[in-house]
């Protein structure tokens, strides 16, 4: 079954929390699911250089809070914090309330698959070598201490006539095992000969090894 879902949505509850954190009566939910996919859209557009590996959204007594977690944190932020402010008030007329945004920065991106598979597929844009690509962005994110990582990518790789796959294990991906900590992310490169995809998925152990690698790192 882990073969056939979204890797996080098949944990939610268990080790993942929700992307979207409120609850709304029959007739203000379909509307609110709206808004969200709206923001999150809105964002990626305009600040997707940033780095942003994930937009939470939460709707408590009217209000909007809109949590960033980026890698690039200081660009959206800007001088003296008018890109932030400017970003509020924009999201405030999509949402049609008032916006806080807060912004947590990722220390580690190459533990994010979102922003792996993104750089990926920049790289593949500019033509650079994919299988080369593919092992160096393996290298980096097992370096940085993820427990395996798996890359799918597939499309008319090269240039050839013929749309196929390649996909690069390294390490473990318990894709069946909940307990296990395993981020997912997806990104598409647009070349002359078509679009190209590109799956990330990294295992970033249970919560326990989690915890012993972070305490290791305090001592």
């Amino acid at each position: 079954m882990g073969q056939k879902v979204h890797p996080i949505g098949l944990r939610l509850g268990i080790v993942e929390d929700w992307r979207s954190r409120w609850y709304a009566a029959k007739g203000a939910f379909g509307p609110s699911l709206v808004q969200d996919f709206r923001i999150r859209q809105y964002i990626k557009q305009r600040y997707g250089f940033a780095g942003i590996a994930r937009v939470d959204i939460e709707r408590i007594r009217g209000k909007v809070r809109v949590i960033l977690h980026c890698a690039r944190p200081g660009v959206i932020i800007g001088r003296r914090g008018q890109e932030v402010i400017q970003l509020s008030s924009d999201l405030a007329e999509i949402a049609g309330t008032e916006v806080d945004v807060d912004i947590k920065e990722i220390n580690r991106p190459e533990l994010e698959a979102q922003l792996v598979a993104e750089s990926i597929a920049e790289q593949v844009e500019k033509r650079a070598p994919y299988r080369r690509t593919m092992k160096r962005c393996a290298e980096l994110t097992r370096q940085a201490g993820a427990k395996g990582i798996k890359i799918k990518i597939a499309g008319r790789l090269a240039g050839a006539e013929i749309a196929r796959s390649e996909r690069l294990v390294v390490g473990q991906i318990p894709l069946h095992t909940l307990k296990v900590r395993i981020d997912y992310g997806y990104a598409v490169a647009k070349t002359i000969y078509g679009t190209i995809g590109v799956k990330v998925w990294i295992n970033r152990g249970t919560a326990e090894e989690q915890k012993e690698t972070q305490d290791g790192s305090h001592a």
